[in-house]
């Protein structure tokens, strides 16, 4: 297991360092050939545009700038926003623990109600409940989240009243207000998660119970629940884990939606914010901090599957 993990690990590093090139050459591919001018505008002198450039590296070789950023950077030094002139290192420790809240909770969710929904499906093949499950699964990998959280201010915000429109208080301020304002981003976030959850653990399910020792298990008098959990679902955890770790990026990209839809300060947030007001070196930052969190959660789910089937840490 000790030998399957070191060679995980040496990819992640490989792949992270890949992660920070392509976050680096954001900033050099720029369309119009010159970041410099596009941050400050064709207005800008050319005594600005030099000084933001020496002040950026970018008056220096490109090996030199990107072994430059990469050092400060594992260093915790990301450099400073151009807009706010304050060091995105911080921007980040404010905002990271908001998006971690939101995709927690609703990573939490879907593995949970997908799983128990998917098993459910595969146990009660062709019933009613199976249907209606399925109907909904197939249906809200369809919905755009943006829309239902746009239908959702609508109704539960402006219409009803129940929820506030928008906006995060941290729970270890008002728990109660910080739980009405987070449902509906929840929600809407680990939806097309869920349903994926849902409709691949069903698949799954149904493949394993046809296996000759779920029936081997079946005639020893084995409960139902023991069967279940034990047996079937164990050895139907491949495929899920597989897609609960893909399922990781499209939280990234939820998040980055509801908390625009929902003016949440999250990474999400700042990361359009950047964009729109061209500041690049936020946009950096925060692209390298999302890859390494998926490097790093796929990094888990490899060691995981170590865990889960022993033949594959010896591969």
């Amino acid at each position: 297991m000790g030998t399957f993990i070191i060679r995980r690990l040496f990819m992640a590093v490989i792949v992270v360092f890949i992660v920070s090139l392509i976050s680096f050459l954001l900033l050099q591919l720029v369309p119009g050939g010159d970041p410099v001018r596009g941050m400050l505008g064709l207005d800008a002198t050319q005594e600005q545009v030099d000084s933001l450039r020496t002040e950026m590296w970018l008056d220096r070789p490109v090996i030199v700038q990107y072994f430059h950023w990469a050092g400060n950077a594992l260093h915790g030094d990301l450099g400073k926003s151009l807009r706010y002139r304050e060091n995105v290192t911080n921007q980040v420790k404010q905002r990271l623990p908001v998006t971690f809240h939101l995709a927690f909770l609703a990573l939490c969710i879907a593995a949970i109600l997908g799983i128990t929904g998917g098993v459910i499906c595969a146990i009660k093949r062709g019933s009613v409940l199976d249907q209606v499950i399925s109907v909904f699964s197939n249906g809200a990998v369809a919905v755009p989240i943006f829309w239902l959280g746009i239908l959702g201010i609508y109704l539960f915000s402006l219409k009803l009243g129940w929820l506030p429109t928008n906006g995060y208080t941290s729970p270890f301020d008002n728990f109660w207000l910080s739980t009405k304002k987070i449902i509906m981003p929840v929600i809407c976030i680990s939806l097309p998660t869920l349903a994926m959850m849902t409709r691949q653990t069903r698949s799954a399910m149904l493949e394993v119970v046809r296996q000759d020792y779920i029936r081997t298990a079946w005639s020893k008098g084995l409960t139902e629940q023991m069967v279940i959990i034990k047996h079937a679902l164990k050895n139907a955890l491949i495929p899920i884990v597989t897609l609960l770790g893909l399922g990781i990026p499209n939280l990234a990209a939820g998040s980055v939606l509801m908390e625009s839809v929902f003016n949440i300060p999250g990474m999400g947030r700042l990361l359009v914010g950047a964009v729109l007001d061209k500041d690049f070196v936020v946009v950096q930052a925060c692209v390298l901090i999302i890859g390494i969190i998926i490097c790093f959660t796929n990094l888990v789910v490899d060691i995981s599957y170590g865990l889960l089937d022993p033949r594959i840490r010896y591969q």
